[in-house]
C-alpha cells in the first residue's frame, strides 16, 4: 500500500482510486478510513450518503495542497477549478498532521 509524504515525513497510508468507478465509490458505504483516499482526476467531492464528516484537501498536478476543508455529512462541496486530485480523511486528520495549503505531498510505494 502506498504512503502519503510531506517533505520525507510520513502522514498515513494511501488507497489510491484513479478508475471512474472507485472514484464515484470512495469512501461511501464505509463506517471511517485508515489513513487517506486519493481521488485523482478530481475537482469537487460530496459527502452524500456518507457515515462521517471528512477532511478534504484540494492538489494541483505536482500535489501541492490549495485548499483544504472539513466537511460534515450530506453536502455538496464547491469544486476548487485549478485542483487536479483531491485527498480524504477522516475529519480531525489534518489538524493532526497539520496540513495546510501550500504543502507539497507526495506518493511513495
Amino acid at each position: 500500500m502506498p504512503w502519503l509524504l510531506r517533505e520525507d515525513e510520513v502522514l498515513a497510508t494511501l488507497e489510491v482510486a484513479e478508475d471512474r468507478r472507485s472514484r464515484r465509490k470512495g469512501l461511501l458505504g464505509r463506517d471511517g478510513v485508515e489513513g487517506a483516499l486519493l481521488l485523482t482526476k478530481a475537482r469537487s467531492v460530496h459527502t452524500l450518503g456518507m457515515r462521517f464528516p471528512i477532511d478534504v484537501a484540494f492538489c494541483d498536478a505536482d500535489l501541492r495542497v490549495l485548499r483544504v476543508t472539513t466537511m460534515p455529512r450530506h453536502r455538496i462541496g464547491r469544486p476548487c477549478l485549478k485542483a487536479r486530485c483531491v485527498i480524504e480523511a477522516e475529519a480531525g486528520a489534518f489538524a493532526h498532521w497539520e496540513l495546510r495549503p501550500g504543502d507539497r505531498l507526495e506518493v511513495k510505494a
